[in-house]
């Protein structure tokens, strides 16, 4: 197959060498003009949209007919699925009304009519569109329930208001297989995301002009951490506080909190709210939003010149901002939890922590310890060009598909 010099199968041999691309090229001959379609919430905001906007145009440029459609919904929808997302994740307090059920399981049939989903791969993303499956009158193509969610401890009432769909699916797509609750019988495939190294985010940037970047919004005069995430209080931004006041009584240091407002996220507004109330003025506390014009590059900016990365999360499906980090040389401090531990070696490339009061003792330490922060950010940076690029994602979707039509 023939690339030009501009394709990103060209840059990606470039960085990974023509045996790896070549695979991957042989693999998607089998799909040549197969139509994936892949169905999901909101076209920006979060780590799945994200994801899509760089995989399509690579499936694209594998001969594949790849495309993505997103649904609208009203915002009573995104409410009702906002909660499910926290009940399958594991928050057990939350509870269902009759009206809340009823709102959910039927706009799957308004989901169903907009998009008129068909393909020889279909891939529903996420519980929102998950019932949409209930509405196919003719069984085309393989269906496959893409789960970028925790499920490994799930709220019983949000579980068993999705369980009576998956069953009717051709395969089930967890990060990690013990997300999936036993007692399945699908086909379980184990897929990790994936970040794109050639994307604004992600791309090379060098030092001077990621600071310049940087002190547009905030100065450079101390040590810096960071923490990329949504709002939200499974990422645990007031233990990030409280771990950085812990730290700052002993090393000048200044925080970046830095989060995106998605579509499909009505708790992200409230839960920014928050976190700047619990920073109370603190000159040292930065908290930044794409409200404020921090976008993708300017998050590369941060997540470079940062001494450390925190992703000190409670419950975390995988956390692509860890893997973004550790691709650009910086070690990460990530809660010892779901994906994250797929990608923190302990004490390899960052380290995994269970306490605030641990999270600042790994900080103290990296700042303390510049030569051993060095070494970890070069091998974080080794695992994700091994594990989580972009090829290596497409190659895991192509090795299902050959599982399913089997």
């Amino acid at each position: 197959m023939k690339v030009t010099s501009e394709s990103l199968l060209v840059r990606y041999s470039t960085l990974l060498g023509k045996t790896e691309i070549k695979r991957l090229q042989d693999k998607a001959k089998n799909y040549a003009e197969k139509d994936i379609l892949n169905i999901n919430a909101t076209k920006f905001g979060g780590g799945v949209a994200e994801i899509l906007q760089n995989m399509i145009p690579l499936m694209q440029e594998l001969k594949i007919n790849a495309q993505w459609k997103v649904f609208t919904a009203p915002d009573s929808f995104f409410e009702i699925s906002k909660k499910m997302h926290n009940a399958l994740q594991g928050n057990m307090e939350i509870q269902f009304s009759d009206n809340e059920i009823s709102i959910y399981t039927s706009q799957a049939k308004s989901i169903y009519e907009q998009i008129q989903p068909k393909g020889d791969f279909i891939i529903i993303h996420d519980p929102q569109p998950c019932p949409i499956i209930n509405f196919k009158e003719k069984k085309e193509g393989k269906w496959i329930w893409r789960c970028h969610i925790d499920t490994s401890n799930p709220n019983p009432q949000a579980w068993n208001l999705i369980a009576e769909y998956l069953p009717k699916y051709d395969a089930l797509v967890f990060t990690k297989e013990e997300y999936a609750k036993k007692g399945i019988k699908n086909l379980i495939y184990p897929i990790t995301p994936s970040i794109d190294p050639f994307s604004e985010k992600n791309k090379e940037l060098d030092l001077k002009s990621a600071r310049e970047i940087v002190k547009k919004f905030i100065p450079l005069d101390k040590p810096l951490i960071t923490q990329v995430s949504r709002f939200d209080p499974w990422k645990d931004p007031l233990g990030v506080i409280d771990a950085y006041r812990i730290v700052k009584a002993k090393i000048p240091i200044r925080l970046a909190l830095i989060g995106s407002l998605a579509h499909d996220d009505p708790e992200g507004q409230e839960w920014l709210e928050k976190v700047k109330n619990y920073a109370n003025d603190d000159p040292d506390i930065h908290i930044l939003s794409n409200l404020d014009g921090v976008a993708d590059l300017e998050v590369n900016a941060f997540q470079r010149i940062s001494n450390v990365v925190l992703q000190k999360s409670i419950r975390e499906g995988f956390g692509m901002t860890v893997t973004e980090a550790l691709w650009k040389e910086t070690p990460v401090i990530g809660g010892n939890v779901g994906g994250i531990k797929l990608q923190i070696e302990n004490g390899i490339n960052g380290f995994l922590v269970n306490s605030i009061e641990e999270t600042a003792e790994r900080v103290i330490y990296l700042l303390n310890n510049p030569k051993i922060l060095k070494e970890m950010g070069k091998k974080g940076h080794e695992k994700v060009k091994r594990e989580f690029l972009l090829t290596k994602h497409v190659e895991n979707y192509l090795d299902l598909f050959s599982v399913l039509l089997k």
